[in-house]
């Protein structure tokens, strides 16, 4: 089953972006003739499959792949390639191989691309291992990883821990890297929204990189009109929230990992696992993934029923060989609808459980701001019961974010518990928890009530089956990511609800890029975390109200870039497909994200090894 997601239908040429990625790849393999050991980084591996397949690999001399571990080469191959991030720990690793092959006299021929740059941090590692003399180094660029038509990723998973916790800035770099590189081949984005310090500072960067490095666009209109770069830490309650679309259910539950999801014999009724890619190419999948779950079921008994009504007309009537092609090609379908039954059952007994009803309850009672004692009560009953530290976490951190913070005697008692529960060797992870905002001490009233009201963000009169409002993503709450991205799309943008800005994280820019003078926005801040303040209900934009940022004079709908830096959960995807497919949106969207993520992936960043063990 073909593994790279066809991309015929994205409103950029993705497909050319993907060959370029290959074409880079083949010239590192090419750099050595011969038959060659491919050693990669386990957490590149993955997404490499989305770029390249197999077969041209071993066109290109590659007779073994393997991932770097602390086990020594299992080759005869004399030529090695090793494709990895800059980490430190993983130069000890490749030192380590090949001090052991000095030990027993195997000659070998040691190329390093660092990806997306060579580090002289490690470089030194390997120069005080004395193997630096015995490597050939270059770089492979990053590349925005083609995940389907519309959705790009980095896959770069531990972007939080690296900024909140780390203090380290370098993997703005590679995202403002990627963007000017999209540029060069697309076009200057004329455009630029951005919300929070990480966004600030990503197009700093990219405005640094362009003057020093006079960035190349190709003539004619930019293919992308807008650029919206988002920090994650403007919003870290939606990520933590329950997705309830289908797509997101399948992420929750089975765990989607570069486009495919790994299904258990037990699922399909067959006698060993089975990895099923999840992208556009299954038309089945296209229409069910940004669905609320709720209606997903319907949708296939009807297809089903649709199916076997067909095949009794078959059977009993006399039909024209145009109306047999046609049964046949639907008959084509009949293992996807298979599958997604099987994956829907399954989900089903999840869904169906008291737990999982009470959770979501728990979620909508923290949205809404109000009955505190309540969550406190039972998250304190989940700890008691011992369910998964992250799940706990999960609903721990919505209270903190909305509350904006724990009072100091809950923020001490639940530490206490969380570390006796579960262990002291969660301390670090707690620690890190507490320094990227995640968790923390509350030291002022919390504004999230009046950012719900103004931002519209709970939604009461949700229609799962004919939604009208992005709220239908987790039945209720709009996520507060894509409602700013609904706002930064009105005829008014982000100053329509200039207020209610000022009480979210983080910078808040606008600016024109492609002439002379910077239009910046003249509410440009930096607000302190959410202080009290008091404001009237904003006004909503709504679908017949959204316009253009940019008439295109070909008559073509205007390209936004919306960018996650930090993470975006396939909900909150699910949900900018809606705005997009809306009759008056006159905007089609593409997403680039630093990580497709869930709540739990999203916290276990920060306990993730270089290796992912």
């Amino acid at each position: 089953m073909a593994q790279l997601p066809p991309l015929e239908n994205a409103p950029i040429n993705l497909i050319g972006l993907r060959k370029e990625a290959q074409l880079d790849l083949v010239e590192a393999l090419d750099s050595m003739r011969g038959r060659k050991l491919l050693v990669l980084d386990p957490k590149l591996s993955g997404p490499l499959t989305l770029i390249v397949q197999i077969s041209l690999l071993k066109e290109h001399g590659v007779e073994n792949l393997s991932h770097l571990s602390g086990d020594p080469i299992q080759s005869d191959c004399t030529n090695v390639i090793y494709i990895v991030r800059p980490h430190l720990t993983l130069m000890k690793l490749i030192a380590a191989q090949i001090q052991h092959d000095k030990r027993n006299q195997q000659e070998r021929q040691y190329s390093l691309y660092f990806m997306p740059r060579r580090s002289t941090a490690c470089e030194k590692v390997l120069e005080a291992e004395g193997v630096h003399g015995g490597i050939t180094f270059g770089e492979y660029r990053m590349f925005p990883i083609p995940f389907d038509d519309d959705v790009l990723s980095l896959e770069h998973e531990l972007v939080l821990k690296e900024l909140q916790v780390d203090g380290d800035p370098t993997s703005l770099w590679d995202l403002a890297l990627t963007i000017n590189n999209l540029q060069s081949r697309f076009g200057l984005i004329p455009n630029v929204k951005g919300k929070g310090d990480a966004a600030k500072k990503v197009f700093s960067i990219m405005k640094k990189m362009q003057e020093e490095q006079a960035l190349t666009t190709p003539e004619g209109q930019p293919e992308i009109d807008t650029l919206i770069l988002l920090d994650r830490q403007v919003d870290l309650v939606t990520p933590m929230c329950s997705q309830l679309t289908y797509e997101g259910l399948v992420d929750e539950f089975l765990n989607i990992n570069n486009g495919c999801v790994e299904l258990d014999p037990a699922i399909l009724g067959g006698d060993k696992k089975v990895k099923v890619p999840l992208n556009s190419s299954d038309k089945l999948y296209r229409d069910l993934r940004d669905l609320n779950f709720g209606v997903v079921g319907g949708i296939l008994r009807e297809k089903a029923a649709s199916m076997k009504q067909d095949y009794t007309d078959v059977k009993t009537t006399n039909q024209e060989f145009s109306d047999l092609k046609k049964f046949v090609k639907k008959m084509h379908a009949l293992p996807e609808m298979t599958r997604h039954i099987d994956i829907s059952q399954y989900l089903t007994t999840f869904t169906r459980k008291r737990s999982f009803m009470s959770r979501l309850i728990m979620e909508q009672t923290l949205v809404e701001g109000q009955e505190y004692d309540i969550c406190y009560e039972y998250i304190e009953e989940m700890i008691n019961k011992q369910e998964p530290l992250i799940s706990v976490l999960r609903l721990l951190v919505i209270l903190s974010v909305t509350n904006n913070g724990l009072q100091k005697k809950h923020f001490d008692y639940f530490r206490r518990e969380l570390l006796q529960s579960y262990g002291w060797e969660n301390l670090f992870f707690i620690n890190d928890l507490e320094r990227a905002g995640l968790l923390r001490k509350q030291e002022s009233k919390s504004n999230w009530l009046t950012l719900k009201r103004g931002l519209r963000l709970v939604v009461s009169d949700t229609d799962d089956s004919n939604p009208k409002d992005i709220s239908y993503a987790f039945s209720g709450y709009a996520p507060l990511s894509i409602r700013l991205v609904q706002h930064a799309l009105h005829a008014s943008g982000w100053r329509g609800i200039e207020d209610m800005m000022k009480l979210l994280p983080g910078a808040t820019f606008e600016e024109r890029q492609g002439s002379q003078q910077q239009r910046r926005s003249s509410f440009s801040h930096r607000p302190p975390s959410l202080t009290n303040l008091t404001t009237g209900h904003q006004r909503m934009p709504s679908a017949n109200n959204l316009t253009d940022l940019a008439n295109n004079v070909d008559g073509r709908r205007a390209l936004v870039l919306v960018v996650f830096i930090g993470g975006v959960t396939f909900a909150e995807i699910s949900a900018l497909r809606f705005l997009s497919a809306q009759e008056s949106m006159k905007h089609d969207v593409i997403v680039l994200t630093t990580k497709l993520c869930n709540g739990t992936s999203f916290l276990q960043s920060l306990q993730t090894n270089p290796l992912g063990g």
